[in-house]
């Protein structure tokens, strides 16, 4: 059997696993195969939902904008929250002081992704509304200077490009993503390959773990292989992936808590096209494979 798996390169745990052969190996234990497509995390669900992959992973939001659209997807695991993975940003001598500053303004975030969940959830704190109150953009390649140009108003800035922004000290922090949300890494499955296969969800998360165990301590080469491939410097891809927790982690209560608060944050902005339970894309027995596959990660020789 070949097991197709969608890699989004702003997933880092996908990303390491789709080079490093650690999935090849368990399934070739058991006379399997794999083939690696690489997909935006906006179409990571329709691919699942047409079989064009059999599992995928992307940050907090996609899945939720999957179940309202009707995807019936299952969650398999999520990473420890990333408390150093994004923040969003104005100009250093912007006059805007707080979230609040930014009614009636442009925001360049990526949208869609969890950047939709931090955004909307800073402006619903502030009794401000994400579908009302800012015209949200899509981030472009330009997005940086058009925050220095005056263009817009505010950026979220993630990863190695957050960490260039800062270094050249012309920004200044309006929020920190994870002093709002978890902002963690979602991986998810269809609920008939968790009902058919859960053995495979184990071995693929085993995989997962293996491969944020390899990034933890060989942060200089991973950075090297995000900057051939992705652009950026390697020194700051350096610092943005010695920020990540490198840990993944069954599915929880807490996580499902967090899921149905961004749910009904999106739902009420407009951004979701209905209220969802998130509870109904949890596969209880997907948490208990999880944690006996995270477990044999942590002890790779039994």
């Amino acid at each position: 059997m070949t097991v197709n798996i969608g890699v989004h390169q702003a997933n880092p745990s996908l990303y390491h696993l789709s080079r490093l052969g650690l999935l090849e190996e368990l399934l070739g234990a058991q006379g399997e195969t794999v083939v690696w497509h690489r997909i935006g995390g906006l179409d990571t669900a329709a691919a699942l939902a047409d079989g064009t992959i059999d599992f995928g992973g992307t940050g907090s939001t996609p899945p939720l904008s999957a179940q309202a659209h009707g995807y019936d997807l299952v969650y398999a695991a999520v990473s420890a929250p990333r408390p150093g993975h994004g923040a969003l940003l104005v100009r250093a001598d912007s006059d805007i002081a707080s979230v609040t500053d930014l009614k009636g303004g442009t925001v360049h975030l990526a949208i869609g992704s969890w950047q939709t969940h931090f955004v909307a959830k800073a402006l619903a704190q502030q009794g401000l509304s994400y579908g009302a109150d800012i015209t949200p953009e899509r981030s472009a390649a330009d997005s940086y200077q058009a925050l220095l140009d005056g263009r817009i108003n505010a950026w979220v800035g993630q990863g190695a490009e957050l960490a260039a922004a800062r270094r050249e000290g012309r920004v200044r922090t309006l929020a920190e993503a994870g002093d709002l949300i978890a902002d963690r890494s979602v991986f998810f499955t269809r609920r008939d390959v968790a009902d058919s296969r859960p053995e495979l969800v184990g071995l693929i998360t085993r995989a997962l773990q293996a491969a944020d165990t390899w990034a933890a301590g060989h942060l200089d080469e991973a950075a090297d292989i995000a900057a051939a491939d992705q652009g950026g410097s390697a020194a700051d891809w350096r610092e943005a992936l010695a920020a990540l927790p490198w840990r993944l982690e069954p599915v929880s209560d807490a996580f499902v808590a967090e899921q149905q608060e961004a749910a009904d944050i999106l739902a009420a902005a407009g951004f979701l096209p209905r209220p969802i339970t998130v509870a109904d894309a949890r596969h209880p027995g997907l948490d208990t494979v999880a944690a006996q596959a995270l477990a044999a990660a942590e002890s790779p020789e039994k």
